[in-house]
């Protein structure tokens, strides 16, 4: 397969920039024409930002799954579509071959089926990172049902959550996940979270880990019991269900500056030509090579970029159940040489993290067939990109710096790789399509170059966020209402000479943690959830690895336990509440809070002591008690 729509130069950069932006029917018609439409749409874009109401390719017809499995069988039934590595090097790696992984997919849908799935319902997948979570995630698009994935590491409380939030009535485990050393219980988890569940019609439990699970008659079935009536049922076929271009195809759970999580919803069609188009021309992918991102399906990364993109494309899409540093420091590396990966996507995180290993692990390890590096999740500083430039890509590898988010489905902002300029720790440029502009704190559009704003975007993308589920006007008030006639990114930008964009940063209260957005009010509410907590405040900090860590102020009235005991006591809270993911680097007790007469907590100042910037917190007579301000200081972990 080739992609007509594959950019080769910057020229042709620049004219297809200039096309989607002054022709956006023509150009994004052109795209679509590549897929398979079981009914052409009747207009190709329809859009006010006001309400907001958004529709691609509007009365088309369409299945992405039927676009990632089905059209490949014709010339692609024996190439690797997924490549799993699992998280002990010594176990049996897997590989399902397009037409595998389509006759999985295909008695999986029978599976759901058989147990009462059918179009329009939510399905909770909260699985590790194997195989089965691909195809229980292609099966549920399949049928028509709407998945909603739940990253393996939240807590029971988190799950319950979003399960209310999405009225999810069927759930799809595994009865554990191995992750490094640890034995995740995934199953035990989810028994805890339908405590305050009972609308929960099904669990079905996917053997992985031989962890003992407590199973519920009429309830919870295993999987493997599932496929097996299947396959004496004869395997019967399970045409992929015909879906509206604006039918819901998943909601993915986002933190939001509210204490309580947003599920973001993305559509079928739209969603399938960005995520297909970006990453064709992102990664410059050719055919038969081997695409590595290290991310968990349980993100917009892994829907997009291990499952979606690559598979919509034909390419060999490689997942893995572990962590860099499993066994050793060298796994990543390992992958690379073992399988001859070609592409390699990882997070800012995880490549400082294996910088301070040094270079030992990198020994003896084969890197040649690496082709193209690139970076997600938060911007990337440049000691970190020059290390990966250096020391992976031996110089030879361009590295593409993506930046997106889950509301936007897909690449906004990026070089291409090896075709457009690459700048260390810059995004650089829109993709076609993408019209990003900055804005002062005025919100009046700053046109001139070499300037930091607030990072918008002018007109919608396919696969911009739709809604936020159940709750249309969240969507319009975080997205859509700060700026008339714009969305909203809650990103800061600066904008080079050469209208190159760096991100600097969330200007809302949301922190990005190793990649991962998470509300300060969500790690508040659960810190306040403790007893002896009176109130508290989250700010981020500066981080050497994870980019922004989690610096907890609390006001703590209990006598039970020191200093120390008392911030693990905390800690444990945040983990139980929302997952370890959210635990806070570093809690400081306190007497008081810096508030305004009016009673709100002046964060600012409490982010610059955090940050370590006590000679720059400026004013403070405004404020109810200046004097908290000064033992805050002196107390500074």
């Amino acid at each position: 397969m080739s992609y007509p729509y594959q950019i080769k130069s910057l020229e042709e950069y620049k004219a297809a920039w200039k096309k989607s932006v002054e022709e956006p029917e023509h150009f994004w018609a052109d795209i679509a024409s590549n897929f398979h439409w079981y009914k052409k749409w009747d207009k190709v874009v329809d859009w006010n930002f006001t309400e907001p109401s958004i529709k691609w390719f509007e009365g088309g017809k369409v299945n992405i799954t039927y676009n990632c499995l089905d059209r490949h069988l014709v010339d692609k039934a024996d190439q690797p579509a997924i490549i799993w590595e699992p998280n002990d090097p010594n176990d049996h790696h897997r590989i399902l071959t397009y037409a595998q992984l389509h006759e999985k997919v295909v008695q999986f849908s029978n599976v759901l089926k058989n147990n009462g799935v059918k179009k329009g319902d939510r399905v909770c997948i909260y699985m590790g990172m194997i195989p089965e979570l691909a195809i229980a995630v292609l099966a549920c698009a399949r049928v028509g049902a709407i998945h909603s994935v739940i990253f393996g590491g939240f807590s029971a409380q988190s799950i319950s959550d979003r399960l209310q939030d999405a009225q999810a009535v069927f759930i799809i485990t595994c009865d554990g996940a191995f992750r490094g050393a640890k034995d995740i219980p995934l199953k035990s988890v989810i028994d805890d979270a339908l405590v305050n569940c009972a609308f929960v019609k099904r669990v079905i439990v996917y053997t992985h880990t031989r962890t003992a699970v407590s199973m519920i008659k009429g309830r919870d079935v295993w999987w493997e019991d599932e496929v097996r009536k299947v396959e004496t049922a004869g395997n019967p076929d399970f045409p992929a269900e015909v879906m509206d271009a604006e039918d819901p195809l998943f909601i993915l759970y986002t933190s939001g500056s509210t204490g309580k999580p947003k599920g973001v919803v993305h559509a079928c069609a739209g969603y399938m030509v960005y995520t297909n188009y970006t990453f064709v021309n992102v990664f410059q992918y050719q055919p038969k090579e081997i695409h590595f991102c290290t991310a968990d399906i349980g993100w917009i990364t892994g829907h997009s970029y291990i499952v979606y993109g690559p598979l919509s494309a034909g390419a060999t899409t490689l997942m893995f159940e572990g962590i860099p540093t499993y066994p050793d420091a060298g796994r990543f590396w390992d992958i690379v040489d073992k399988y001859k990966v070609n592409i390699l996507y990882t997070a800012p995180t995880a490549i400082r993290s294996l910088m301070a290993f040094g270079l030992d692990p990198l020994k003896n390890k084969d890197l040649s067939s690496l082709r193209v590096l690139g970076t997600v999740g938060e911007p990337i500083n440049e000691e970190a990109w020059h290390w990966y430039d250096e020391h992976i890509g031996k110089k030879k590898c361009p590295i593409v710096d993506t930046w997106w988010q889950t509301e936007t489905g897909g690449v906004l902002i990026s070089n291409l790789a090896g075709i457009t300029p690459a700048k260390p720790s810059f995004a650089t440029l829109p993709m076609p399509g993408v019209e990003p502009i900055l804005l002062d704190e005025k919100g009046n559009e700053i046109t001139e170059n070499n300037v930091t704003g607030n990072l918008c975007i002018k007109s919608p993308w396919p696969s911009t966020i739709r809604t936020t589920y159940g709750d249309h006007e969240r969507c319009r008030t975080n997205y859509f209402a700060t700026y008339e006639n714009l969305y909203f990114t809650g990103d800061g930008a600066y904008r080079d000479e050469n209208g190159f964009y760096r991100i600097t940063g969330r200007v809302d209260d949301v922190l990005n943690v190793s990649g991962h957005r998470i509300g300060t009010a969500e790690v508040e509410n659960a810190i306040n959830m403790h007893a002896g907590v009176v109130e508290s405040a989250v700010v981020g900090y500066p981080h050497d690895v994870k980019g922004q860590g989690i610096y907890a102020f609390v006001i703590y009235s209990g006598t039970h336990g020191t200093p120390e005991m008392v911030k693990k006591d905390i800690t444990a809270t945040v983990s139980r509440i929302i997952g370890p993911i959210a635990k806070p680097d570093k809690i400081q007790l306190v007497s008081g809070l810096p508030k305004t007469r009016s009673g709100k907590i002046m964060r600012r100042i409490l982010r610059k002591i955090a940050e370590g910037e006590l000679d720059k917190i400026g004013d403070t007579t405004t404020l109810l008690d200046p004097a908290i301000v000064e033992e805050i200081k002196k107390g500074k972990v």
